[in-house]
């Protein structure tokens, strides 16, 4: 009953924590947009979110809520030359693990995240791209890329549903985006022993705790000239869920955790 207390507390605290870092962010993200011109208030943000994030899962290990095997996404930082990193979609909280160890990321997210009052300002701050648009958001990346940028959309194009086996069918933008920029496109595998914050886990809901959560980075992939953007896009998955289903400590399990 004592464990059971102490976690509840402390998936309590973890909420509190966003709530709070958000307006601290949102604050900061006003002044240094402001004062800042636009590349060295990128640069600031970059940094800001990312310490942001590293103290969230600092905190999470230290109180044994989280084991977490993250070193692969080092090897995907510091880039400058423009990829596309394409994880498979497990949580909500995918983005704060892959920006943690790669700052400069330039993610695709929905664009009512950015519209939030709490966490827009913060993302906007550090060049997220909304999706208010499939048009207009292709385009944007495009554009990133093509500046030589790293960019992170999660080619499920949401996270992973509670009855899917794998993962998703693969929406058709990074393939489409891999067609226009010639960028690789990098796989990451993320694999969990739970369904916290799934699509429909309820955001209290609390999991069974430790969490153990593994990131790993495939080969990039390349789009061959003879491959239409089906045919890429088709590759991409076969690649996907022969990777997922492999044996593994973490491999996803069929039956969904809750109800």
């Amino acid at each position: 009953m004592i464990k059971y207390c102490w976690e509840w507390f402390l998936l309590f605290m973890g909420l509190v924590y966003w709530a709070i870092t958000a307006i601290v962010t949102s604050l900061i993200g006003h002044v240094l947009i402001a004062i800042l011109p636009q590349k060295i208030a990128l640069r600031c943000g970059r940094f800001l979110l990312q310490k942001d994030f590293q103290l969230f899962i600092f905190l999470l290990k230290i109180t044994g809520l989280l084991i977490l095997d993250d070193q692969d996404l080092k090897s995907l930082a510091g880039h400058k030359e423009a990829m596309i990193i394409a994880p498979n979609h497990t949580a909500l909280w995918d983005v704060v693990f892959i920006a943690a160890q790669i700052p400069e990321v330039v993610c695709v997210m929905k664009g009512s995240v950015l519209r939030n009052p709490f966490l827009g300002l913060g993302a906007r701050l550090v060049g997220y791209i909304p999706i208010n648009s499939i048009s207009q958001m292709l385009k944007s990346a495009e554009q990133r890329l093509k500046q030589h940028e790293i960019l992170l959309i999660f080619p499920e194009g949401t996270r992973t549903k509670t009855d899917a086996q794998w993962l998703n069918p693969l929406k058709g933008g990074v393939a489409l985006l891999a067609k226009r920029t010639k960028a690789p496109v990098v796989p990451v595998f993320i694999r969990s022993n739970t369904r916290f914050y799934e699509k429909g886990w309820p955001l209290y809901k609390k999991p069974d705790f430790p969490l153990k959560i593994s990131f790993s980075v495939g080969e990039p992939i390349f789009k061959q000239e003879d491959e239409t953007v089906q045919q890429f896009s088709q590759r991409l998955e076969r690649i996907y869920l022969d990777q997922l289903s492999k044996p593994h400590p973490l491999r996803r399990v069929p039956k969904p955790f809750y109800e």
